[in-house]
Order: structure tokens, then sequence, then C-alpha cells
């Protein structure tokens, strides 16, 4: 192959991510990929319910992985950096467009959620370092148990009502941010038809009140009682 045939097919992609449409179908699948952790990140920690024993044989499953569960961060790391590069680009770009604000900005016919887009996303890239060092790595938690025993680190972390209602406040966020994300996921891959737009936005709001209720409810549990050290 000729160096300008592989310039060419380099080239393509180049500048179809350079165009907001090629950003825009970036964000949206790295989002999904995301989205898909979310829920089965949640769907691991909801285990909590059924007592020690299962979350930590799960946790224990987990770092069983050894050198797999690490390839599996590292991409996961990279999505999400993608994600938020795209993203910061999107807006620079969208700014450098219209430096002068409208007169008129129509903000009326924006969701609430989707004017928020570009705050809510740095502030959950700060939750997640926060997060890691909380549950993961453990420098954060006044309590840390090194020895796998999840179910007593999340009671003892979520016994500390500051670091419940900081969780609370950013799964709040993350709601915001998913119920415009997803629903803008569909569009940007060119999904969207008036016929299904209805559907669409009712399963964007159901996937992310599933995901907001399933997370918050852990520290409120923690905190009212209903999960404790036996």
């Amino acid at each position: 192959m000729s160096s300008a045939a592989i310039q060419g097919a380099v080239s393509g992609p180049v500048r179809f991510y350079q165009a907001n449409v090629g950003k825009k179908a970036v964000m949206a699948v790295t989002g999904c990929f995301l989205f898909l952790f979310v829920v089965g990140h949640m769907i691991g920690n909801l285990q909590i319910y059924l007592g020690p024993e299962k979350l930590n044989n799960y946790a224990k499953f987990l770092h069983g992985l050894g050198g797999t569960l690490w390839l599996i961060r590292g991409v996961l790391l990279a999505i999400l950096a993608t994600h938020i590069t795209a993203a910061v680009q999107l807006w620079l770009q969208n700014r450098r467009a219209r430096p002068n604000a409208y007169v008129k900005t129509g903000r009326v016919q924006m969701t609430y959620a989707a004017r928020t887009m570009i705050f809510s996303g740095p502030i959950l890239a700060a939750f997640i370092v926060y997060h890691l060092l909380h549950f993961t790595v453990g420098s954060a938690h006044p309590d840390f148990n090194h020895e796998l025993d999840v179910y007593r680190n999340v009671v003892t972390g979520f016994q500390q009502i500051p670091a419940s209602l900081f969780y609370i406040a950013a799964m709040g966020l993350l709601g915001l941010h998913l119920l415009h994300g997803v629903w803008s996921m569909f569009q940007s891959v060119g999904v969207s038809h008036p016929r299904y737009t209805p559907l669409l936005k009712s399963l964007a709001m159901l996937g992310t009140l599933v995901v907001v209720v399933g997370n918050i409810s852990i520290p409120v549990a923690v905190m009212a009682g209903l999960i404790s050290i036996r």
C-alpha cells in the first residue's frame, strides 16, 4: 500500500473526529460503555443486601482475576479519558464557533440536565477519584480493612454521615448527567424518529432512575441501620 493510500486511510477518521458529529459519536460510544459499567457496578454493589458473605465473595472473585482486572480497569480508564476529552473539545469548539453570546439563547427549550453537562462531567470525574481512594485504595477511609472485607468497608464508610451525603449528592449529579447523556447517545448515532422518541426518552429516564435509586439506597440503608455489621 502506498504512503498516500495510508495517509488517506488515516486522515478519514481524523477528519471525521474533528467535526462536531465525530466528537458526538465518540462520546456516544464511550458513554454507552460507561453506562453499562455503571449498571454492572451497581448490580455488584447491591449484593450487600444479601449479606457479608455474598458481597465479599464477589469481591474475592474480582480480585482473583489478577492482571485481567487491571486490564479491564485500564480499558475503562482509557474510555473515560476519551469521553472527557471529546466532551471538552466539543464544548471548546462550540464556544469558538459563537464567541459572542446570543441575545436570546433559547435556554427555555434546554433541560437543566443538558445545561449542566459540562459541569457535571468534571465533578463526576473528581468523585470517581474520591470513590477509588475511599473504597479501593482506602486512603480516604477512616477504618479501611485491607483483607477484602468489602462489606465492613462499605458499612463503616457510609456510617460517616458527610461521606454518605457526598455520595448521595454525587448520585444526584450522575442522574442529571445520565438523563441527558443516554438520550443524546441515541441521537448521536442517528437513532431519532418521531415514533420512537417518546419511548427512547422514557427508557433514558427509567435507566437513570434505576441507577440513581439503586446506588443511593446503599448509603441510605446504612445510615438508617438497615445494613449493619453483624
